[in-house]
């Protein structure tokens, strides 16, 4: 299986009020249809590292590669393309506009891409909605949904540009149990299904088990791999 995302050599320090080498010699690759977690205590630098990897943090040293291609480097422009159209992006609190629909929400980032007809768009963000069982609620206010469906919701936007990868970080940290695990039976069919790769980082122990592979981190380094 080819590695669908590559990290090679991650460096990443805060340097102010003082210098803090947050990620120390990070290597690891996703490949392509695995379904992995990352785990580790608050402050160990997960959520640092997910930015990293997702294009939205470019200042650190090493490589990273998405698809065989490095994007380190890479002008802003070029990595806002990346991520719109490569990464889909769950996050732990939904980042819905409350004020549009259902429907409108999910076809934001096609409609920012804007590779296919208005009408095109429309048609996959229901078929999106309708592989993740929320297809009734396309003309419901984002405001007017429960959490759950919401975090589907968000599902679905990050599905919208059939990215490479999808990265979430804590996904399921504002769900209860009964939606945590529909979160996970979701990710794991689009591993088992579509052969999506996907990168999560989690501090469910039981999420987390139920993945293909955990990383876990300590003190910004990686201690396993398994």
């Amino acid at each position: 299986m080819k590695p669908i995302l590559e990290a090679r050599h991650i460096d990443k320090h805060f340097r102010k009020p003082v210098d803090f080498h947050v990620l120390k010699d990070i290597n690891f690759d996703v490949k392509a249809g695995e379904f992995v977690s990352i785990m580790g205590k608050s402050g160990c630098g997960k959520s640092t590292l997910l930015y990293i990897l997702s294009t939205m943090d470019r200042d650190y040293q090493g490589e990273l590669f998405l698809n065989a291609e490095l994007l380190t480097g890479q002008p802003p422009n070029k990595l806002a393309f990346v991520r719109n159209k490569h990464i889909g992006f769950v996050f732990q609190f939904h980042y819905l506009l409350p004020e549009f629909s259902v429907l409108e929400n999910v076809m934001l980032p096609a409609r920012k891409l804007a590779e296919c007809s208005p009408q095109q768009i429309r048609a996959n963000a229901l078929h999106k909605l309708e592989m993740l069982h929320i297809s009734h609620l396309a003309q419901k206010k984002a405001s007017r949904i429960s959490g759950g469906e919401k975090q589907r919701v968000a599902i679905a936007r990050a599905l919208i540009n059939d990215p490479l990868i999808i990265m979430g970080d804590e996904p399921t940290g504002n769900l209860d149990s009964h939606n945590s695990d529909n979160v996970l039976k979701i990710f794991r069919q689009l591993s088992d299904e579509q052969g999506l790769s996907l990168l999560i980082v989690t501090h469910d122990l039981d999420f987390a088990n139920q993945t293909d592979r955990i990383i876990t981190m300590e003190d910004g380094r990686i201690i396993s791999l398994n």
